[in-house]
């Protein structure tokens, strides 16, 4: 049985919103620094077709804040629950197709593997399971160093970073409008909130959690990424037994905000495909 004020709770928390009443779920996973509005140029792809669920991680979006537990959120643990519970919440069960960005790649994966029978195919957006070096059998794209100072340069001069950041992960330069949009939203969230979730995510580690997958898995890889670079996904790949790995002929970390019809695409492809 279902307790509805949880439900509402949690509904009200992480800004929960449906599109569309039929159709099989798609659940959608936004990445660090981000909320839900990234994928809005993707769902209208899908809105006759299927039963689409948007969510912000809490500290995120228009989450509701005060639920922010520094505790809870120091691990990627935290932020799987955010997305069961978003699940328990609707009522979900079986054959959701999770779409996540960035990091949340790492949290679906984690989720699908503590509730497989939840979660029917997994699309990995520039998937990186962990952005540090561990040379020489791994390259991540990072020094530990590096990710230190960057984080450090978020005490010392917030909107500073936020303007360095926004360019290096949209590949567009200062002008270009995802550049822009990537901006905005690093600058609307609240500071501490944001360190937290930046350390959580360069500093965490899934390597050892990608054999443990046993759904269907697409790997959609951006060509020039400098937060994911190609041989990272390579890796996620060769880890993932049975995964399809698909080269999009993009620069920069989103695809789903520069090249939004080539990500439905692929996605509808990979849907028809595993059907």
């Amino acid at each position: 049985m279902q307790n509805t004020h949880l439900d509402s709770v949690v509904l009200n928390r992480n800004n929960v919103q449906v599109l569309g009443t039929a159709g099989e779920v798609i659940l959608y996973a936004h990445g660090f620094g981000c909320n839900q509005a990234m994928w809005d140029r993707v769902t209208p792809e899908f809105r006759s077709t299927h039963r689409q669920v948007l969510f912000d991680y809490v500290g995120s979006g228009k989450s509701d804040i005060a639920a922010f537990d520094p505790a809870k959120y120091a691990s990627l643990g935290g932020y799987v629950q955010d997305l069961l519970d978003v699940c328990d919440a609707l009522g979900l069960q079986k054959g959701v197709t999770f779409v996540g960005h960035s990091v949340s790649c790492s949290v679906g994966i984690m989720a699908s593997i503590a509730r497989p029978d939840l979660f029917d195919k997994l699309v990995l957006l520039g998937p990186n399971p962990c952005f540090v070096n561990h040379l020489p059998d791994y390259v991540g794209g990072f020094e530990k160093a590096d990710l230190e100072d960057l984080l450090a340069l978020m005490d010392q001069n917030y909107i500073g970073w936020a303007n360095y950041l926004a360019p290096v992960v949209s590949a567009q330069g200062e002008a270009g409008a995802v550049t822009a949009e990537l901006t905005e939203s690093f600058c609307s969230t609240d500071p501490v909130v944001a360190k937290a979730f930046a350390r959580t995510t360069f500093f965490s580690d899934n390597r050892a959690d990608l054999p443990n997958v046993s759904r269907p898995c697409l790997i959609l890889q951006h060509r020039t990424d400098s937060l994911a670079p190609l041989v990272v996904g390579d890796y996620v790949h060769a880890h993932l037994a049975g995964s399809t790995l698909r080269i999009l002929e993009v620069q920069g970390h989103c695809a789903h905000m520069s090249d939004p019809l080539l990500v439905a695409t692929e996605i509808r492809e990979f849907l028809d495909e595993s059907a």
